[in-house]
C-alpha cells in the first residue's frame, strides 16, 4: 500500500537524518538531497509522460507555493530541528498531520471541524507535550526549540497535503516532480544565502562522502519513493484518510531508536499512545460522520424518487 510504504520510509528517515546532520549542516544537506531527488524525478517524469508532463498548465504559482511550503520550508525546518531534538520526537510531530490538515481545511475552505474533532486535537497536543517534556509539564515553557521547529514544519506539510488534493487531473508523479522542483529552487537559493553570510558552511567533499549512504537513502527512498507513494495515496484515499497513516511514522521512528539502544521513559510511551489514540479516534469519527451523511443523502434521494413516482401515478 503506497501510504504504508511512505510512512515507513519516513519513519526510518528521521533516524538517518539525525545522523546526517552531524556530518553535513542542515541547509546544505537539504539542498544536496533535493537536487539529487529532483533530477531523478524529472528524468522519470520525462520518460513516463514526455514534455507535456513537465508543463505547469497555468498553475505555476499554486505549484510553486505548495512546493515552497511542502518541500522547502518543511525540510529546512526539519533538518534544523533535528539538530536540537531527538528523531523520535520529531517523528511524533509528523503524526499530527491528520489533525493539522483538518485545521488547514477550516482556514482555507471554511469547513469548520466538529467540536469532537477540536477536542481530539487538544488531546493529541497534550500527548505530544507529555512526550517532549517527559511528563514535566512545568518545563513546557522551556520546550526544545527543535520541537517547535518541527511543529512549524508539519504545519507546512499539512498545507501541502491539503493542496495535493486539488490536483486530481495530474498524475502523482507529475505533481510530486513539479512541486519538488519549485521547492528545490527555494532550498538552493536559501542555502546559497546562508553559506554566503556564514550562517551555514559548504561541506567538504570528505564530509559528503562520509554522509554518502545517508544522502542516498533520504534522496531516493525518503524523497523520490516516499513522495510518489504519498501523493499516490492522497489520490486514492483522499487527504484525510491518507494522513491517518502518519500515525505510523513515530512508531517506526521509536522502533528504530530502540534498536539503536534508546529506552523511552514511561511518560514518553504514554504520551505517544495518547497522541496516536486521539488521531485514530478523530479519523474513525470523521469516517463515521461521512458515512452517516452519505446514508442520510441516499435516504433523502430515495424519498424524493418515491414522491416523484407517487406524483406521476396521480397525474
Amino acid at each position: 500500500m503506497p501510504a504504508l510504504l511512505a510512512v515507513v520510509l519516513w519513519g526510518v528517515m528521521f533516524s538517518v537524518m539525525g545522523e546526517a546532520v552531524h556530518l553535513v549542516d542542515p541547509f546544505n544537506l537539504t539542498a544536496i538531497r533535493y537536487v539529487l531527488a529532483t533530477l531523478l524525478l524529472i528524468a522519470i517524469l520525462a520518460w513516463r509522460e514526455g514534455r507535456a508532463g513537465l508543463r505547469f498548465g497555468g498553475r505555476t504559482v499554486e505549484v510553486a507555493v505548495l512546493g515552497a511550503v511542502g518541500f522547502a520550508a518543511f525540510n529546512l525546518l526539519l533538518s534544523v530541528g533535528l539538530t536540537y531534538t531527538q528523531p523520535q520526537h520529531a517523528a511524533l510531530m509528523m503524526a499530527l498531520t491528520p489533525l493539522l490538515t483538518v485545521l488547514v481545511r477550516w482556514a482555507r475552505d471554511g469547513e469548520r471541524p466538529r467540536p469532537v474533532t477540536l477536542a481530539l486535537v487538544a488531546v493529541a497536543l497534550v500527548g505530544v507535550a507529555l512526550v517532549i517534556t517527559r511528563g514535566r509539564f512545568d518545563t513546557l515553557a522551556a520546550v526544545n526549540v527543535g520541537d517547535l521547529l518541527m511543529l512549524a514544519a508539519v504545519t507546512g506539510w499539512a498545507v501541502y497535503t491539503h493542496g495535493a488534493g486539488r490536483f486530481g487531473t495530474w498524475s502523482p508523479l507529475r505533481f510530486s516532480t513539479l512541486s519538488a522542483l519549485a521547492g528545490t529552487v527555494v532550498v538552493v537559493v536559501v542555502t546559497a544565502v546562508a553559506d554566503a553570510f556564514g550562517w551555514q558552511h559548504l561541506p567538504t567533499p570528505s564530509a559528503v562522502r562520509s554522509a554518502g549512504w545517508e544522502l542516498a537513502y533520504i534522496a531516493v527512498a525518503g524523497t523520490v519513493i516516499g513522495a510518489l507513494a504519498w501523493n499516490t495515496a492522497v489520490r486514492r484515499l483522499g487527504a484525510g484518510n491518507a494522513a491517518l497513516f502518519m500515525n505510523l511514522v513515530p512508531v517506526t521512528a521509536f522502533v528504530v531508536a530502540m534498536l539503536h539502544g534508546y529506552r523511552p521513559g514511561v511518560a514518553e510511551v504514554a504520551g505517544a499512545l495518547i497522541t496516536i489514540g486521539a488521531l485514530v479516534t478523530a479519523n474513525l469519527y470523521a469516517r463515521g460522520a461521512l458515512t452517516r451523511r452519505s446514508t442520510a443523502a441516499v435516504t433523502v434521494l430515495a424519498r424524493e424518487e418515491q414522491m416523484s413516482g407517487v406524483h406521476a401515478e396521480a397525474a
